[in-house]
């Protein structure tokens, strides 16, 4: 796989009606999968060796970004989202590589300014369920 631009991932929300909307211009993005570990050593361990129980920890998925949104409707859609405090399915699309789609709680919205330039925002994303995943 050949090296990919880091403007191509794009972040997309769920409005009301369940129809995905590309919120924002991202200059900067990461997207974090994690698993938990469950422990199962015991007295008779091999070696005293370690063990884990696969697939029984918890999976999550953080996705962070800041930048430009990309206009009044996206901006007036997240900021919605985080001030009901609701979950809603998010999308997010890596060139090259493929989609991942599930709830997503939106749980940091910052906005930035300086008096010579735009306003920019943060936000992260914190899993809230399953997620899908789609290969391009």
């Amino acid at each position: 796989m050949s090296a990919q631009k880091g403007k191509d991932l794009l972040l997309k929300a769920a409005d009301a009606g369940g129809t995905f909307v590309t919120v924002a211009g991202l200059r900067a993005r990461q997207i974090a999968f994690n698993a938990e570990t469950v422990d199962v050593t015991h007295s008779e361990s091999a070696g005293r060796w370690r063990e884990l129980l696969a697939g029984a920890g918890v999976r999550r998925a953080g996705i962070s970004g800041a930048g430009l949104f990309k206009d009044e409707a996206s901006d007036a859609l997240v900021r919605q989202i985080f001030f009901d405090g609701v979950i809603r399915d998010w999308q997010v699309i890596v060139p090259d590589f493929g989609t991942i789609t599930g709830p997503f709680q939106l749980t940091s919205l910052e906005y930035r300014g300086e008096h010579t330039a735009e306003i920019t925002f943060d936000l992260s994303l914190e899993s809230a369920g399953q997620l899908a995943f789609t290969a391009l």
